[in-house]
């Protein structure tokens, strides 16, 4: 009777100490991590709920990354397709290349990647340039859109003429939101917030519970991001964010004002009254690039786009004939944006 007395008072004792052990892991609190660094030629920053530091696995898929899309990198994929090398471009690259020949024919060539030796030409691309005549301008639109370049059934890209080179940079740092959420969310994180650059992607909930605030800037023109003002707060979750502005890179000469947004189709830096574009979308590759392609717009076509795709929010900030700021939103970006 002792012998089954100690035993039934030994499986007493453990299933107590188990179910102590159930309600503490219950109700502690997994922590909140942080991640920040450089890449691409700005910052990102990241917050995600886990218990593990992934710092080390985010900065690995990240120079992953680099080593697939970054025209800075001279062994990257892109730099090695600019140079017409004989490759088979690696899945990042493809995937990139896809869903920007998708956009560019949704937007009737507002956006396209194709646009490095114009980018290139007005001083704003990978490559240093000098300022372009009309006569330089005409010649480049020659070797500039997205008709142009294909990728073939063996997964390699073709170009009708040698001297078209590829910029993704409008689209690829949305793409690397993307696969940084993709990266903490096969782990299992379900709240989390991914920013590279200004570009955003946000699961879950926040440190307090709460919805993701993300702010829109106010465009106001400074070639250096130190003195930043909101122009308004988005409550969001779940979704892909991404701004395009000319309020930040720009230049000067003989008093005209050069933006960085130049149009594919015309070949020239845009001269809108939209001052910055930011879009809500499922991921922030489309983001990225519909942001680029309603600055390449302008206001009234934007609009029209904009309202014609529920499947996309938009937030566009531009002057009115006054020079006053003034703001527009669609139907479905009203609910995120924050009451004042």
């Amino acid at each position: 009777m002792e012998r089954k007395a100690q035993r039934y008072f030994l499986w007493v004792a453990l299933l107590v100490l188990g179910t102590i052990w159930i309600l503490a892991s219950h109700n502690r609190t997994t922590p909140y991590q942080t991640a920040d660094g450089m890449i691409f030629g700005t910052y990102y920053h990241i917050t995600y709920q886990c218990d593990s530091d992934l710092k080390a696995e985010i900065d690995k898929e990240l120079k992953r990354f680099d080593g697939s899309l970054s025209p800075f990198n001279d062994t990257a994929t892109i730099t090695r397709v600019n140079r017409n090398e004989d490759i088979t471009p690696d899945t990042l690259f493809t995937n990139v290349f896809r869903r920007s020949m998708e956009i560019s024919k949704e937007t009737d060539g507002a956006f396209d990647i194709t646009i490095a030796p114009l980018a290139n030409a007005w001083g704003f691309g990978f490559k240093k340039g000098t300022f372009p005549d009309s006569v330089m301008i005409d010649s480049l639109l020659e070797i500039t859109g997205y008709s142009k370049v294909t990728l073939s059934e063996e997964g390699k890209v073709r170009k009708s003429d040698e001297r078209i080179m590829l910029s993704c940079s409008a689209i690829a740092k949305g793409y690397a939101v993307d696969i940084i959420s993709r990266l903490l969310a096969k782990k299992g994180i379900r709240n989390f917030m991914v920013d590279i650059g200004g570009e955003v992607v946000v699961r879950g909930e926040n440190p307090k519970k709460d919805l993701w605030h993300i702010g829109i800037n106010k465009p106001v023109d400074d070639t250096t991001p130190a003195s930043q003002v909101l122009q308004t707060v988005l409550n969001v979750t779940d979704v892909g964010i991404a701004t395009s502005g000319n309020y930040r890179n720009f230049y000067y000469k003989d008093g005209k004002k050069y933006a960085h947004t130049i149009d594919p189709r015309t070949g020239y830096p845009v001269q809108h009254s939209i001052l910055s574009a930011t879009v809500i979308a499922k991921d922030c590759m489309s983001a990225d690039a519909y942001a680029t392609a309603f600055m390449v717009m302008g206001l009234e076509e934007a609009e029209r786009f904009a309202d014609a795709h529920p499947d996309i929010n938009a937030y566009f900030i531009y002057t009115d004939k006054k020079g006053d700021l003034q703001m527009y939103y669609t139907k479905g970006m009203k609910r995120f944006v924050a009451s004042k």
